[in-house]
């Protein structure tokens, strides 16, 4: 995936640049940009009064390209479906957040809120997930943007009105498994993403698929709590073995179609 060096930031004009070579309206992306505080001159990036370390602030701009296209493609394949696509809000943040589901420490990643509507991007996990996850990439970086924003896809097709009718009403144990067959379903809508973004701009290069996997392997349950604790408690995962992740993300980027990713219908997962 095609990205620009250098530089703690990379200024309204090379973004525009950027988003021409992804395929992107620049348009798109100067008005999430200008809402976002990232379009305005002086001083750190801010989002909703939330600072942002300046020395982020290339990485900041590079995640609106990605948004802009994200919504570029999910509004023309919900209009398919005669499914309006209403953007969601992007909250860029460092250290610590308050959103419509609560208050989020960075140690919860990156994360999306039906309540609000709003897809919540600490900067500081792109790091992590290259130094700490061994995921390194702008594809990975990317990946993780579009599972992101499946999750907001799934909010507008009610599969979040789900899982919200499920809460106190089943247990702990069945609840984590409808978690993580919302979260497989993310990473097939990433992978579904990815193949049309590719079809309408080519924005994908040799060695990008291969990020996304490694993305997505590296945050797996089973990997992540044999790292932490040295073992794996299945009845405790809530985003799928790196094995599911890989292959719900292997599926939507093969097929780019929405009727294969109904992982609350599979039987196998």
């Amino acid at each position: 995936m095609r990205r620009t060096a250098g530089g703690a930031g990379l200024g309204l004009v090379a973004v525009a640049v950027v988003a021409m070579l992804f395929g992107v309206d620049p348009r798109a992306v100067m008005q999430i940009m200008e809402s976002t505080g990232l379009g305005g001159g002086g001083g750190g990036i801010a989002t909703e009064s939330v600072p942002i370390p300046a020395d982020q602030e290339e990485v900041a701009e590079f995640v609106s390209v990605v948004l802009a296209h994200t919504e570029e493609v999910w509004s023309r394949l919900l209009a398919r479906e005669s499914i309006e696509y209403r953007e969601p809000t992007l909250v860029l943040f460092s250290g610590a957040v308050d959103s419509a589901c609560g208050f989020a420490q960075s140690a919860v990643g990156p994360f999306y809120c039906p309540g609000d509507q709003k897809v919540y991007i600490d900067l500081t996990f792109f790091h992590d997930l290259k130094n700490l996850h061994n995921a390194p990439g702008d594809f990975a970086q990317a990946y993780v943007i579009a599972h992101e924003i499946g999750h907001h896809v799934q909010n507008l097709l009610g599969y979040s009105d789900r899982m919200q009718n499920a809460r106190g009403r089943v247990s702990q144990e069945e609840y984590n498994q409808l978690s993580v067959r919302l979260e497989l379903q993310a990473d097939f809508l990433a992978g579904v993403w990815a193949h049309h973004a590719h079809q309408l701009s080519g924005i994908l290069e040799p060695g990008d698929v291969e990020e996304a996997m490694n993305a997505a392997s590296s945050i797996g349950d089973d990997r992540l709590q044999r790292q932490a604790q040295g073992h794996v408690t299945p009845d405790s995962f809530t985003h799928g073995t790196s094995a599911q992740r890989v292959r719900w993300f292997r599926r939507g980027l093969e097929t780019g179609d929405l009727a294969q990713g109904d992982t609350f219908s599979a039987r196998e997962l």
